[in-house]
């Protein structure tokens, strides 16, 4: 993460405060985000956060820009799927979204947005995005716009859903490989949608 000065000062970029700022989400919500919290997770002093940033506000900006040019590489993924046939494109697209190093963090940064409305702003964008390419595999998969609209807003609800459930919840129903268990489920739920 950070690279070490030989007298053992650690050397911070603005990605590694915002990376720190990602592994709190995801452990301890919004709540925990604190510039306090932060400096003892990195072992820094509030100097190092302030090289970077201006104030909280300014690092809290940063971390949802750097979330959603993160989630904008979701999409160019998606995009490189276009050529793939449309329930195999759907299928990554699922495994993709639902990844569970993300999983946390996702689910944070949308309860974020429930009081921030430029986060809610950066999920929306996020989710629109995500939207229009589901929209567009059931589409190439032979159903009309308003089918396709349809069927797209379920799945996505689904997947949305899926992260609002407690992780220890799930593994509790499927067992403590999820991401193995949870590939029936999706193949369940694309047959599903997929039926004429």
């Amino acid at each position: 993460m950070a690279a070490r000065h030989k007298s053992g000062n650690v050397r911070l970029t603005a990605d590694d405060w915002v990376q720190a700022g990602f592994e709190i989400l995801a452990d301890e919500g919004l709540t925990g985000l604190k510039l306090d919290q932060l400096c003892a997770r990195l072992g820094v002093t509030k100097g190092s956060f302030y090289w970077h940033f201006e104030d909280v506000d300014g690092y809290r900006r940063a971390v949802v820009e750097s979330w959603s040019q993160f989630r904008d590489e979701d999409r160019d993924q998606i995009d490189g799927m276009r050529d793939l046939p449309p329930r195999e494109r759907l299928a990554q697209m699922m495994a993709l979204l639902v990844r569970p190093r993300l999983y946390k963090l996702e689910r944070a940064m949308r309860e974020w947005a429930r009081s921030d409305d430029s986060v809610a702003s950066a999920v929306l964008s996020a989710d629109r995005r995500i939207l229009k390419a589901t929209r567009q595999a059931f589409s190439d998969y032979g159903f009309d716009a308003a089918e396709a609209e349809k069927r797209a807003t379920t799945a996505f609800a689904a997947g949305i859903g899926l992260l609002h459930m407690p992780l220890s919840e799930l593994k509790s129903m499927y067992g403590p490989s999820l991401r193995k268990q949870l590939e029936p489920q999706r193949n369940w739920l694309l047959d599903f949608l997929l039926r004429p």
